[in-house]
Parts: structure tokens; sequence; C-alpha cells
């Protein structure tokens, strides 16, 4: 039988119930009438980010699928030449999940990778991954093996370099970002020179493309952390929200403890006054794994809860209920590791082509949690955005980076906006956007988008 796996509950516990819901349940957006959409033209020889808001003209557009060592390092050096030459700017990427446009190089050289090769080292639990490399092609390679990534981004179709040079973070708990696990890295300089970088051979460049955008060079391969996969068990506890910050530390002090996530409801009568906090411990039953798998039709129904929010407070309030309640009820036990974390960013796409998805992402210590909440309260439910959630995680210090979002432990809240693509949504959006962020470092918190 299928396991109830951790993407499902995460989108709605109760999606086969909630799904049948779902069109009784009326929506009410706003009207589009009389709007300015900003939709993009499609035009020939640009690039878009994630949000589909930021067209922008390019010069030229390569993706290199394969790693043939020393053409592949003469075709980099080759573009980063010929844009030095002529002024244009080159811009690194894999899967390009990255919003805000500032992973476009205007009129400038993109260069794109994807491949899948990767190298297991299980007796040092290490692997040596390729430029291109996504996480899904880690778990591919490593789960038959018995491991799978020590921290990684919640969906499996982000690149492995590019994880590193956002520095992204995972939900496995007492872990900094997913730069705390590379060892290191041969990137190719903007000169064309070939460098090892590691936190003793050319440490500052290390800390300084660890979270750097990809702005300092071209990341051919990495030697990353590895981490035992396991059969894991979820327990569920509800609390106040303002009591979030305090629990959520106090249950990392259980050695036990792997991995965790929090949930704040969303629902605008009630917002944001409750606290949702998922833990996972070793099962004691570590024998016959099975292979990794998503949530499958699970996480497809449960989609369909998640979507039906939209314009829509009865299904958040129904949603929350499905994951607080039903979810100890309707939870199979016991998942492995790695199908937790094994999930495309497919499963929450929007298909409305008059919407996009917006992402956001604080950072604050767990002293503060509350007052952020509190922030949240005071901001977000003045905006016309449709909230549709928030799941929390927690980063320990991040020493390295010199873009440290962590430099104390934090919980991040990352944050999911479903946001017309009109003129009018844009600016309620930059509103809000602007209050959050100002609200947050007087918090003496930080804001860091780092999806890429």
């Amino acid at each position: 039988m299928k396991k109830f796996t951790r993407r499902a509950a995460v989108l709605g516990s109760g999606a086969v119930v909630g799904g049948l819901l779902t069109n009784a349940m009326s929506s009410s957006n706003p009207t589009l009438a009389g709007t300015r959409s900003i939709k993009p033209a499609g035009l020939g020889n640009t690039l878009n980010d994630a949000s589909g808001l930021s067209e922008t003209p390019l010069f030229r557009h390569v993706i290199i699928q394969d790693d043939r060592g020393e053409q592949m390092l003469a075709a980099i050096r080759t573009e980063l030449a010929e844009a030095r030459s002529n002024g244009r700017c080159v811009n690194v990427g894999a899967a390009r999940h990255s919003m805000g446009g500032q992973a476009i190089p205007r009129d400038g050289h993109a260069i794109s990778f994807d491949n899948g090769l990767v190298e297991p080292d299980t007796a040092n639990q290490r692997m040596r991954v390729h430029t291109g490399a996504r996480w899904r092609d880690v778990i591919a390679r490593t789960d038959p093996l018995g491991f799978g990534p020590k921290v990684m981004q919640s969906n499996n179709d982000f690149g492995v370099a590019a994880t590193f040079c956002v520095n992204a973070h995972g939900w496995p708990v007492r872990q900094g970002p997913m730069g705390s696990t590379v060892r290191s890295f041969d990137m190719v300089l903007p000169g064309g020179e070939l460098v090892t970088c590691s936190r003793s051979q050319n440490a500052e460049l290390f800390g300084m493309t660890m979270g750097g955008y990809g702005l300092t060079g071209v990341i051919t391969r990495m030697d990353v952390d590895l981490a035992p996969n396991q059969r894991l068990e979820p327990t569920f506890e509800e609390m106040p929200a303002e009591s979030f910050g305090t629990r959520f530390i106090k249950a990392l002090s259980d050695t036990d403890v792997t991995m965790a996530y929090g949930r704040l409801n969303v629902d605008r009568a009630q917002f944001m006054t409750d606290a949702l906090l998922v833990t996972y411990r070793p099962s004691t039953d570590q024998t016959d794994l099975p292979a990794a798998s998503g949530s499958g039709i699970m996480a497809n129904l449960a989609s369909r809860v998640y979507r039906g929010q939209l314009g829509n407070e009865r299904m958040k309030r129904l949603r929350w209920w499905l994951e607080t309640d039903a979810a100890t009820t309707l939870s199979s036990g016991a998942v492995t590791r790695n199908s937790l974390i094994n999930e495309p960013v497919v499963t929450l796409d929007d298909r409305n082509p008059d919407r996009t998805d917006i992402l956001h992402e604080y950072f604050v210590s767990p002293d503060r949690f509350a007052d952020f909440v509190g922030l949240c309260r005071t901001v977000i439910p003045g905006s016309y955005q449709e909230f549709l959630n928030v799941t929390l995680r927690f980063i320990d210090t991040d020493p390295d980076s010199w873009l440290s979002y962590a430099p104390i432990p934090r919980i991040a809240a990352v944050m999911s906006f479903s946001q017309e693509m009109t003129a009018r949504a844009e600016s309620d959006m930059r509103r809000m956007t602007q209050e959050l962020i100002e609200g947050v470092i007087a918090l003496g918190g930080t804001y860091y988008l780092v999806y890429f």
C-alpha cells in the first residue's frame, strides 16, 4: 500500500475528500475588468523567471547538456571570452526557478546546464555532482545505495550547484543551509581560469560563491555530503502561533528529531492564530527500505485542495482542519527520508494564465517569532493578495557565506502568494513586500529569496 508522504500532508491530508468538495465551494476573486495586464508577450530571444513577470531580452541563451570535461570547459571559456570582449554580462543557471529577474542577464549571455551526472562515494558519505545535475538525479542515484541528500531544497527539480549558489535551505533540523554540506567545488572564473575552492583552499572565494547568485564564476563540479536514508515516523502538534518559536526550539532538543517543519493557518478570519509543528523521528524498523517515491496521486489530489483556497476562505479553513485534525488519522505512519523530499515543484503549479505564484522568505530568530506573527497580521490582511501557504523551517548558523541570512539560528518563513498578472496587483504586492521587509529588518531578521 502506498505510504501517505510528507508532501500530501503539507498540501492537505484529506485530499480525496477535499478534492470532491472543491467545486462545491465557490471562490470570490476580484474581477479583471478594467485592469492592465502585465502577462509576458512571449517574444523571441527572451528569458523569463518563475513568476512570468520578468520577460527580458538576451543576446544568447546557451544550454549545455553534456559534461565532456575539456570540451565543456572550452565551451564555457568561449562564452565568457565573447561576453567580456563585447562588454556583455553573463548569468549561469539550471532549472531557473528564480523570481525578481535578478538571474537574467539583460542583452547578455545566459548559460543553462542540464545533466544528471552524480558519482556517489558511500564510504565517505559524499558525492561528486557535475554542474546541471538536479536533486532528482541525486536521489535516483543514491537511494538504491541507502543514502540521499543531507540538505536540499524541498523540491527535487532544482539544480544542485544552483542550490549552493543561492545557499538554499531544507528541513533537516539542526542543519545550516545547503552550503554547509559542500566540501569543495571547481569553478571557471570570469577570466577563464579553473580553480578549486573549499574552506581551506581559496576560502574567500568559497564564501563569496556560497549564496553569491553565480556572480563569481561557473561551477563545473562539487563534492557534497550525503546522509543515510531512514524510515521516519511523524508527530503532529498544534499550538498558538505565538508559541511556535519556543516550541520549535524545544522540540529540536530531542536528538531523535531529524526532520521538522511548521505551518500557520492562513484564513483571514483567524489569520495566523494557530500553528502546526510536524516532527520526524527514526522508526524502530529500518529494514527493507522501499525505493524513494513522491506523493503521486495523493499529492495531485491534495494540490486541488491547495488551489481550491484561491478566493475561498472556507477552503482555507477546510485545509487547515485536514492538516491538523485529519492528518493524524489519515497518515499511514512511517515514510523514508528520501521519499519525503522527492517531489517536483510542478505539484504546486498554478495553471491559471491570469495569475502567478509569488514566493517570499523571511528569517527571524526564534525569540522574535511572536513579533513576526504580529507583523504579518498587521500587514498581510491589508493586501488583496491571495495568501495560500506558509511553511516554517529551522536553519542553524551559517558562518561561511558572505551573504548569510542566518548569522544566528533562524526560523525561515516560506510564504506563497497568488497574484493577478496585472499592474494593480503588482503595485499592491510591491507595497506589501516593502512593509514586510522593513518590519522584519526592524526585528533583526533578514529577507532573502533563494529559489533558483
